[in-house]
């Protein structure tokens, strides 16, 4: 995912049954906690145009 300008970690799979409730808010904390982490994506950043 990194060729297309996807950071590691920002990308996460899991599979979860929908009996699975608890997992699911423990999967979902992990996840929030590990982007938070990352910080806001700095390649995607709408900057204003530089006139010369």
């Amino acid at each position: 995912m990194e060729h297309m300008g996807i950071e590691p970690g920002r990308l996460q799979f899991s599979w979860i049954s929908s009996a699975e409730s608890t997992k699911f808010v423990k999967v979902v904390k992990e996840v929030t906690e590990t982007i938070k982490s990352l910080g806001p994506r700095k390649h995607f950043i709408k900057t204003e145009a530089k006139v010369a």
